[in-house]
């Protein structure tokens, strides 16, 4: 991807290590910017300005919601289904090359439909309507 994007990753020491040791580290290039492990609010200013997140992470696939920026999963499932069905988040196989290439380009610059997976805040005055009807009548 980053031969058509600028990429910028974070990446993990023991991911590093195995790059190096695959011989596949030295393959970065001007696009693809290795830098180390964030902490947790230099990742979330990241994943804010991102203009699409690569992860396998569960909790950034919902940050990338949480920030308006389209996902690209690296699993074969994920528990955060209601953000592939709206569009938001699209799950890839690790182990094919084509399906992360079309997933990473369909994603790019895509917005998914709105969700509202909290509700409407409106929740308890629903309980307390439901509570009071309940017990009074």
């Amino acid at each position: 991807m980053a031969r058509e994007i600028p990429v910028v990753w974070p990446i993990h020491p023991r991911t590093r290590a195995i790059l190096q040791n695959l011989g596949q580290f030295a393959r970065t290039s001007e696009s693809l910017k290795l830098i180390q492990p964030l902490g947790y609010l230099d990742m979330v200013r990241f994943e804010k300005y991102a203009a699409l997140i690569v992860t396998d992470s569960g909790g950034v696939q919902k940050e990338a919601f949480f920030h308006s920026v389209p996902c690209v999963t690296i699993r074969e499932e994920t528990e955060w289904t209601e953000l592939v069905e709206s569009g938001w988040n699209r799950i890839a196989p690790p182990d094919s090359k084509e399906a992360l290439l079309e997933a990473f380009r369909s994603a790019i610059h895509c917005v998914g439909k709105p969700v509202v997976p909290y509700g409407d805040g409106y929740a308890a005055e629903a309980i307390t309507k439901e509570l009071l009807d309940t017990l009074f009548g």
